[in-house]
């Protein structure tokens, strides 16, 4: 799960966990709404100093007293400075567990308890969106059971209809790469209430629309794991949650290991509290409403086993997968075929992301909740694996992202550093310099709703790619960060950060890039030139400040004709000056309702229909109000009221149709209120 929780980006993949996003979200679109200002601008924490890598192929051996000496000088202050109460790690490595770790508290005491440290065998924590890979697996063992076809249309397996854009069918190989093409979903993501969990009805009750043809855009879906986990259920015959506990927790030796939400009363006192901060309260258990893409609860040691489990070696009593099975779980599921050049970046397997680094093959997978926060990472070819699980979010917007990214990184930097032979290429800078010119402009995630009210948080978020020195791109902000980065091409329609790892592909057609993938389940798309912000911004903040300063003018202006003995306004024309003042108070008022709306939906706080249906009626007579206020407009010239009567009566024809325009845009007005 990341942030919109469960999940989400790359090395770590929680590089922006939803909650946290939807934070920021709403904080933006609050202020472009009231004053018409940008996002807030967000300064990050500095890097969390891990101790120096070794020189290039010199890596440390990786040892239980190695591994446990780095890690216990990097994490206990990084996890003071941070705020973030608690954190378990395992490592593993030629099919042993080399160590579990645990710093920090599971439960600081703030409620009156003695305080409890971090025990990493016995304490669970919630895995997030890494649980994506229990579902995964689960689904593979039916693949070779010979029940389920990864190529074969999902509506084989299902029993409710799924409402698809495209001819082309959804596929199980789509619903495992997040290129179903399914816009996001956010209600019943993450709550506190497991009382009526239901994954079909769940499934069944306004899902997502598809946005893209299947197979061609990276889309990190929630929905798309939660359908293969549903399939899972209906060929096994099995519920979801007791078919994964004993064909894959089980058989692996997780004893600890649990989707069950509320947990099983023998693990309820084991789990570690979730905290926002170390200093502050914790958190009621979550409740994951589709728990496939992320109910799994675990502790460190059960991870370690899992692991190893997925690096084939012999752990539990019977393994996961056999061989054939788990080297096709863990190469790139789909090619040039579907995804055109974007096949030549980072590319899904069949429930990992590609996260390689220093030249060695790395398979991983993020995951966030609204308070825990992980990432495990394997090394087929090295037989080693790394896992890390924080219980807070950090004093920082980014804390957590930031310690993962310095552990795993940090990890494979000092134990598997760069080989001295990794070959570069280049592009002639002719060719070059065009591609870098097609790629100049702005970018949506295509993580995104574009079907109702909340494609207007499309607004905040975007990246700039601009040309730079002729030949290289300039990308703010980069890929899974919030500072600006240089990339420059190293292969044709592939870009390399300069001095760092990280590559971006590119899919064009003769006179635009049509996507730019990044991570391997995330990619930008060109932001239609109505929506740009240099457009759709501009328009709502002017509308918003004239509709403002007018409804500020009404008490002042009658108070100064009372003052002055002016007579009060004639009746004609008052009707549709009634009217457009009913016009002006709808539309802030529904700008009002969004805004707050949006912001308990990105933080996870259901909003009733009733209350959506109401601001899209307030929109809606703003919208209608267009009409009157052009009678008024026209009536004021006909009877020559004077310039300023003129000027103020076609200010407000504007910004009722900048308001109106932007409603109907941004599909404020839909009759799907689904999110």
């Amino acid at each position: 799960m990341r942030s919109l929780p469960l999940h989400a980006p790359g090395s770590p993949r929680t590089a922006r966990p939803l909650v946290r996003l939807g934070a920021v979200l709403a904080t933006a679109v609050l202020a472009v709404s009231a004053a018409g200002c940008g996002a807030p601008q967000h300064n990050p924490a500095p890097p969390i100093d891990a101790p120096a890598a070794p020189a290039s192929g010199a890596g440390s051996a990786l040892t239980g007293a190695d591994v446990n000496a780095w890690l216990d000088g990097l994490l206990p202050a990084a996890l003071d400075r941070t705020d973030i109460a608690g954190a378990t790690v395992a490592v593993v490595n030629k099919g042993k567990i080399l160590t579990t770790r645990g710093y920090g508290y599971a439960d600081t005491g703030a409620g009156g308890n003695a305080a409890v440290p971090v025990d990493p065998d016995r304490h669970l924590f919630r895995m997030g969106s890494v649980s994506k890979l229990v579902t995964a697996t689960a689904v593979l063992q039916l693949v070779q059971n010979g029940k389920l076809d990864l190529d074969a249309d999902v509506k084989t397996y299902l029993d409710f209809e799924l409402p698809l854009r495209h001819e082309r069918a959804v596929t199980l190989r789509h619903l495992l790469t997040h290129t179903a093409g399914f816009e996001e979903r956010i209600a019943g993501l993450i709550g506190t209430d497991g009382s009526d969990l239901n994954l079909r009805k769940a499934l069944m009750t306004e899902p997502p629309e598809q946005i893209y043809r299947p197979g061609t855009v990276p889309a990190y879906s929630n929905y798309s794991n939660a359908l293969a986990g549903y399939i899972v259920e209906r060929v096994s015959g099995t519920r979801f949650e007791e078919y994964v506990q004993r064909n894959v927790l089980d058989r692996a030796g997780m004893p600890s290991s649990t989707f069950e939400q509320p947990l099983p009363a023998a693990l309820r006192d084991r789990m570690s509290n979730g905290y926002d901060t170390s200093a502050g309260p914790a958190a009621p258990f979550e409740i994951v409403g589709t728990p496939p893409p992320g109910a799994l609860s675990a502790p460190a040691t059960d991870m370690a086993r899992f692991m190893l489990a997925q690096l084939g070696e012999p752990v539990g009593f019977a393994p996961l997968l056999d061989q054939p099975t788990r080297e096709l779980m863990q190469r790139p599921a789909l090619d040039a075929t579907s995804l055109g050049t974007l096949a030549d970046g980072p590319r899904m397997t069949l429930g990992f992301f590609a996260e390689d680094r220093n030249g060695h093959r790395i398979l991983g997978h993020g995951g966030d909740t609204k308070y825990f926060h992980s990432h495990l990472q394997i090394y087929p070819d090295d037989r080693a694996g790394i896992f890390l699980s924080l219980n807070s979010n950090g004093s920082g917007a980014l804390d957590s992202q930031e310690l993962r990214e310095s552990i795993v990184n940090g990890f494979a930097d000092r134990y598997f550093p760069a080989r001295d032979d990794q070959a570069t290429t280049g592009v002639d800078p002719a060719t070059t310099a065009k591609h870098a010119a097609l790629a100049a402009g702005t970018y949506e995630s295509s993580r995104a709703i574009q079907s109702n009210f909340l494609t207007a948080i499309g607004l905040v978020g975007r990246t700039t790619v601009s040309v730079a020195d002729s030949d290289r791109l300039l990308v703010e902000p980069g890929p899974l960060s919030d500072s600006p980065a240089l990339y420059e091409e190293v292969a044709p329609w592939v870009w390399r950060e300069v001095g760092g790892q990280r590559t971006i592909a590119m899919r064009a057609t003769d006179d635009r890039v049509e996507a730019i993938s990044f991570d391997s389940a995330f990619a930008l798309l060109p932001v239609e030139p109505a929506r740009a912000w240099v457009v759709a911004v501009p328009v709502l903040a002017l509308s918003t400040v004239v509709l403002l300063l007018t409804v500020l003018s009404w008490p002042v202006g009658a108070i100064v004709r009372r003052r002055l003995g002016r007579a009060p306004r004639e009746r004609a024309g008052r009707t549709a000056r009634i009217l457009s003042r009913l016009a002006v108070a709808g539309t802030l008022l529904a700008f009002a309702g969004w805004v707050l709306s949006i912001g308990s939906i990105m933080s996870l706080q259901d909003v009733p229909g009733p209350v959506l249906r109401t601001i899209q009626v307030l929109q809606l007579v703003g919208l209608l109000g267009v009409l009157p206020a052009a009678v008024r407009l026209v009536d004021d010239v006909r009877r020559h009221l004077g310039w300023r009567r003129i000027t103020a009566s076609g200010l407000i024809l504007f910004a009722l149709a900048g308001a109106g325009w932007f409603a109907v845009e941004f599909h404020l007005l839909a009759p799907s209120i689904s999110y």
